[in-house]
């Protein structure tokens, strides 16, 4: 099992999670963070550190959001090269972002 970052993330990209994280499993994307499947030991660390409650065991993600694990599979590839380790300051309006439900379409996959 690995744990599964799933929307309420989008668009705020808090890090606490990716600081407390004992295998480097956070991929960042430009908006978005995601938890590497074949990296995450499941310790369960980065959980609580979520202001968004955006983390989630696989097998527990709610139904509206289950699509987010072969996402964050995905995703978790594509930036591969985006290994976060560390606290960064969440995108602005973060706060705001954070209440919003049904922002998929705002996910940016690619880096500018």
């Amino acid at each position: 099992m690995a744990y599964v970052v799933t929307e309420p993330c989008i668009k705020c990209k808090y890090t606490n999670c990716a600081a407390v994280c004992p295998v480097d499993a956070f991929r960042e994307g430009p908006n978005f963070l995601v938890i590497d499947p074949l990296e995450c030991i499941d310790c369960d660390a980065c959980v609580p550190e979520c202001p968004v409650e955006a983390i989630y065991p696989d097998d527990e993600v709610p139904e509206e959001w289950e699509h987010f694990i072969e996402l964050n599979e995905e995703l978790a590839e594509d930036w591969q090269d985006h290994i976060i380790n560390e606290t960064k300051d969440e995108l602005p309006e973060a706060d705001k972002w954070g209440e919003v439900e049904g922002k998929l379409d705002q996910l940016q996959r690619e880096w500018d």
